[in-house]
Order: structure tokens, then C-alpha cells, then sequence
């Protein structure tokens, strides 16, 4: 557990409060995103279903007495494909617990490339379903197909847009509406999913208490750019009421300017 009581911050969009830091490497057109060999695809079955969920399991049900609000939401578009958007709260949580959400289908997670230097995971990423964000337009294409055809297959994207990790925030940061041009390109609808923490009597580490909401659609008759913005906003607008279920405050996040005399 983060022993932080307080952090000062500047630039909600932009701070990063991971303790972990390393030099990204690059992401560049030769990377493999769709990962078709048999051999890949065998390693990706193994790591997911037989040695991580297990820990998730676990990691969610005692480390953070993990309660899921609403995952009946999305039973009737497993097959179908979505995108999913939560807040950027925990290290490693985040990476493992929202595999919890529409299990039993598998889930695709765009990932700085940060993760791919962590030690031991980072190797696994790729096989776990990170999407690493590319540099160059012909990574970028490369990227922008596997999210097509991981979509087409049924698998939920998850998208974390805050993109910054900010440990045990119980607010919704601002966050741009680029990434909601995914579910605009791919026809498919996008729920959001807020991750907030209860005070418990015995244990300093609050419970979790996870909740779904959708599915958001953009609306039909707009250009592209205003069907991004009005999808962006209606899931802000959702998850910042959900956030108010939080009744701790793990860590005081005070910004810079209110401390400056």
C-alpha cells in the first residue's frame, strides 16, 4: 500500500505519481500487435487463463475486498465488442482487476510503453493483451488495426484516459477525448467503470468498490470529432457521480497554488 499522506500536484493532465520510473523503449512499426503464431497465441492462453487470473482472483477478493456493481451491464455485448474507460488509481491494480469485469471474455488494455520496462510483467505484457502506444504513423496503423481486430473478435479494449497514475485519487481528473474516437471508428458501444474506496473498521487498506455504467453511445447524426466530444463527455460525467462513492481519503492531493503564500 502506498504510504503517501500527501501529494502537491500542478497539472492534473499531465503529473504522474507512479512510483516506478524507466525510459520507455519504442514502439515502432516493426513491433508485432496482433501476435498471430500459434506459439503467441498458446503463451497469451496460459499466462491469462491458467497463471493470472488466479492472482487476480485473489489480488481483488483479500488484498482489496473487491465488490463489482453492475457487471450484469455487460453480459449482452461480450461477444460484440466494446470499449471500456476507468480511472487510473493503482499500479498494479489496474493492470490486473479489470480482467475481473467481463470475464470470462479477455481483455485488450492500451498501455504506455512504460510497462513493457517493468520488471518480469513487462515481458509479459504483450501476452497478457497490452497495447502499447506507438510512435510513428506506421505504428500507428499497425496499433489502430489490432484495436480494430481485437474489437471485431469480441474482446473489450480497456482505456484508462486519465493516463497518468494517481494512487488512491477519488476524484475524476479532466481528460482529453482522443481515445473516444475508437468506439466511433469501431461502431461499438463504450461503458466507463470507476474504481472507489470505503473505510473498513480493522485494516488501514480501504475495501474497493468497483462500478459499471452503459453502455454510452455517440450520437448518430454528427460529424466525427463532435461524436468523440459528446461520447468523451457523456463518460466523465458519469464517472465523476460514481466517484462520490468513495468515503476515504487514502492520500491528500493538494495542488500546488494553494500552498504558495
Amino acid at each position: 500500500m502506498d504510504k503517501r499522506k500527501v501529494i502537491y500536484y500542478t497539472d492534473e493532465l499531465h503529473d504522474e505519481f507512479s512510483t516506478f520510473q524507466t525510459t520507455p523503449p519504442k514502439v515502432d512499426a516493426s513491433y508485432d500487435y496482433e501476435r498471430k503464431s500459434p506459439m503467441k497465441r498458446f503463451v497469451r492462453f496460459l499466462l491469462y487463463r491458467v497463471v493470472m487470473y488466479p492472482v487476480v482472483v485473489f489480488y481483488g477478493r483479500v488484498i482489496f475486498r473487491q465488490k463489482i456493481v453492475g457487471r450484469e451491464k455487460l453480459k449482452p455485448y461480450l461477444k460484440t465488442g466494446m470499449f471500456l474507460y476507468g480511472n487510473h488509481t493503482q499500479p498494479l491494480g489496474d493492470a490486473l482487476l479489470q480482467t475481473r469485469l467481463p470475464w470470462p471474455q479477455s481483455t485488450f488494455v492500451i498501455v504506455h510503453p512504460n510497462n513493457l520496462a517493468v520488471p518480469v510483467l513487462g515481458k509479459w505484457t504483450p501476452a497478457l493483451g497490452g497495447l502499447p502506444l506507438p510512435d510513428g504513423i506506421k505504428a500507428y496503423r499497425n496499433f489502430l488495426n489490432a484495436i480494430k481486430n481485437r474489437v471485431a473478435e469480441g474482446h473489450p479494449v480497456v482505456i484508462y484516459p486519465e493516463a497518468h497514475i494517481w494512487p488512491y485519487y477519488t476524484k475524476i481528473r479532466p481528460f482529453p477525448d482522443t481515445s473516444f474516437a475508437y468506439p466511433v471508428e469501431c461502431g461499438v458501444p463504450a461503458f466507463c467503470f470507476v474504481n472507489t474506496y470505503q473505510k473498513t473498521r480493522f485494516r488501514k487498506r480501504p475495501k474497493m468498490t468497483t462500478y459499471i455504467e452503459g453502455p454510452f453511445y455517440a450520437p448518430e447524426n454528427a460529424e466525427p470529432k463532435a461524436k468523440k466530444r459528446a461520447l468523451r463527455d457523456a463518460v466523465y460525467a458519469r464517472m465523476t457521480a460514481l466517484s462520490r462513492h468513495s468515503d476515504v481519503e487514502v492520500i491528500q492531493y493538494i495542488k500546488r497554488e494553494e500552498t504558495d503564500g
